[in-house]
């Protein structure tokens, strides 16, 4: 499926060029995004969207891929030019820790919204706490994903050996019909919420969100200084009416630090003073914004950003200059 999205991508940008106006030079932009059940998906797509449409000469295509970890690798290696990822990764990535043999040539364009860890089973399992995962079947999301490294940094924080069960490793759309299936037992997702695969779900089942106790969130805090504890509002989800405890951490939209400082200047431009077009997509775009990109970006800022910030009066911490 991969190298079939990869030759449509390539495919598009050779019409793309083909098509361009005489003398212009057409930049192919692609977006690696997620699986088509997250939030990543249809907001790569409104991203390619609006700076196809809006920045001169730039067409950009958002691509079905692995996720967070995987995005950062093809940055680095040049074969996207664009990743949405959960900050986590990218402090992994930037300084070549975790699942990274060395430190990845990535730099961050924009803050986009907070994921939450949603921990889900069916009710009917009676599971009600997370440390039950040992000796089931689950499912930590796809491999390279974001979810799949918030996952098992919050099981290793809990204690729970790597080994103590079976890991499918599916994507949101499987694991939902996993669950659904019963051939799960529990389901990770790192994701802004809602989701589509988990509101899907909870049409059909009546589904239960475990709670992470405030020991075990302590615990996954210490753990990794990137995470934040926070709620799931009461009612986010058909069925589940009380407040969910759990933990966050914010996306990042981070391109090839290589990029010039006008292309990322002009696709920053473009993509922070059209906010509300992305938030028709999807309100978790209501956090894109230009305070939020120095407020809580854990890796620093592109130059092509920071001068945008700049000129819109922001003071960019010296810790978020590269």
């Amino acid at each position: 499926m991969k190298r079939t999205l990869t030759i449509l991508a390539i495919g598009m940008a050779l019409v793309f060029a083909l098509n361009a106006p005489a003398g212009a030079k057409t930049e192919f932009i692609s977006i690696g995004t997620g699986g088509t059940g997250g939030v990543y998906y249809p907001y790569g797509g409104g991203v390619a969207e609006l700076w196809s449409k809006s920045v001169p000469d730039v067409k950009a295509v958002a691509e079905v891929t692995g996720a967070s970890v995987e995005h950062i690798k093809l940055a680095h290696k040049g074969e996207t030019v664009v990743g949405l990822v959960m900050g986590d990764v990218a402090v992994a990535g930037f300084t070549g820790g975790e699942k990274f043999d060395s430190k990845q040539n990535i730099l961050s364009m924009a803050t986009m919204y907070p994921n939450l860890l949603q921990i889900v089973t069916l009710k009917k399992s009676a599971i009600t706490n997370v440390e039950e995962i040992k000796g089931r079947n689950i499912s930590t999301g796809s491999p390279g994903s974001g979810t799949n490294f918030m996952a098992e940094t919050t099981i290793k924080a809990l204690g729970i050996p790597l080994d103590s069960y079976s890991d499918s490793r599916l994507s949101f759309t499987e694991t939902a019909n996993a669950l659904r299936d019963g051939t799960i037992d529990v389901g990770f997702w790192s994701v802004g919420p809602p989701t589509s695969s988990i509101m899907d779900l909870a049409t059909t089942h009546d589904i239960h969100i475990i709670s992470l106790t405030p020991e075990q969130t302590a615990q996954v805090l210490a753990a990794n200084e990137t995470y934040s504890g926070v709620d799931l509002k009461g009612g986010t989800y058909n069925g589940v009416d009380d407040a969910v405890s759990t933990i966050g951490v914010w996306n990042v939209m981070v391109c090839q630090g290589t990029l010039t400082e006008d292309m990322v200047y002009q696709l920053s431009k473009v993509l922070f003073e059209n906010n509300d077009y992305l938030f028709k997509i999807h309100p978790a775009a209501a956090y894109t914004t230009p305070e939020n990109a120095v407020k809580y970006s854990p890796i620093p800022l592109h130059p092509g950003t920071i001068k945008y910030l700049k000129e819109k009066g922001i003071e960019v911490p010296a810790k978020l200059v590269p």
